[in-house]
């Protein structure tokens, strides 16, 4: 008999599907849901036909907002986000790296004047995969290992 273990479905919120499993908590972070007094699913090592093994967060009441969906989407590229409305899925959304990204990475270089004074991060886009940006200001190269999410 096979026994599967089920996640009990939210009303309203959202799901973020298809998370490497290695990212899951991640995402958990960078979400800052602590604070949130509603129902929130978070499932590891999943089994996945498409990736093998996934993540999954579920968090009722909740709508993401495109800088979160921005900073999934350079973690979890190939991420999904489903707004749920009354337990059925409303809108499903691809993830996808913008090509400028604003506010949401820290520039490597401490003389960056991002680093130094109140001026927004900006980055250009220059690869999604692997993952390499150039900042507007000090024009620094970074890739994906360099990269920190504020």
């Amino acid at each position: 008999m096979k026994k599967e273990l089920t996640v009990s479905a939210i009303r309203n919120g959202t799901v973020i599907d298809h998370l490497p499993s290695n990212i899951t908590f991640k995402v958990v972070e960078i979400l800052d849901i602590s604070g949130i007094e509603s129902i929130i699913s978070v499932a590891t090592n999943l089994a996945s036909k498409k990736m093998g093994k996934k993540g999954i967060i579920k968090i009722g009441n909740k709508s993401l907002t495109k800088d979160e969906v921005d900073k999934i989407a350079l973690i979890a590229p190939d991420a999904t986000v489903n707004i749920i409305k009354d337990y059925e899925v409303r809108e499903k959304i691809k993830v996808a790296i913008p090509k400028i990204i604003m506010r949401i990475i820290k520039c490597s270089n401490p003389n960056c004047i991002t680093n130094n004074e109140k001026a927004a991060t900006k980055f250009s886009v220059l690869m999604k995969n692997p993952l390499k940006v150039k900042c507007s200001y000090c024009e620094r190269i970074m890739e994906e290992e360099d990269i920190v999410i504020l």
